[in-house]
């Protein structure tokens, strides 16, 4: 039987101590939803990315040293499979190959999801007026969200195929209902 959301949520929060990365797992979760219906198969692979985006660094809190060997195991274990690869390719010192839509889109998604909303939390008005200008500027300053991997945010878009802007804008507009709930409404 496939893992279901509510399983895979309850994973993250019995591995996850810390609320910004569990708010962090939702924020991916809801911008891989979005984005198994503009990169993937629509509705049908909205579930399954989902998934990929609250399980892709549920095990980062308790054992970050071991990071994502736990949570790659675990979904393993349960024939898990297609998520197992994209939650390893996404940790790109693994150098696994980024085969599938899934793949690069967790990719593309991850990294970047998480820079929109550090400029977010520095905006008076939070997502509600950020541009992707504002946000490509930010990428060039290096002390800003320095934990942000640069380079897997343009092997990302870079994978996809798309542009940078569009896929910053595609970010912040699947954010931005959800804007409350995650702490960016400034």
């Amino acid at each position: 039987m496939a893992l279901t959301r509510e399983e895979g949520w309850e994973l993250l929060c019995e591995w996850t101590p810390s609320d910004a990365l569990r708010k962090h797992a939702r924020a991916v979760e809801i911008v891989m939803r979005a984005a198994a219906d503009r990169y993937g198969a629509g509705e049908a692979d909205a579930e399954r990315w989902g998934l990929a985006g609250i399980l892709h660094d549920a095990d980062y809190d308790r054992w970050p040293e071991d990071h994502p060997n736990r949570i790659v195991a675990w979904l393993r274990e349960r024939g898990e499979e297609e998520l197992a690869h994209a939650i390893s390719a996404h940790y790109t010192k693994w150098g696994v190959p980024h085969e599938s839509a899934l793949d690069k889109a967790l990719l593309a998604c991850d990294e970047l999801t998480g820079f929109v909303g550090a400029c977010c939390l520095v905006r008076p008005d939070g997502i509600g007026t950020l541009t992707p200008k504002s946000v490509k500027k930010k990428l060039k300053q290096k002390s800003f969200a320095a934990g942000v991997e640069r380079g897997e945010v343009q092997a990302g878009v870079e994978l996809l195929g798309v542009d940078l802007g569009e896929h910053v804008q595609f970010i912040i507009d699947a954010l931005k209902p959800h804007a409350a709930e995650l702490g960016l409404g400034g």
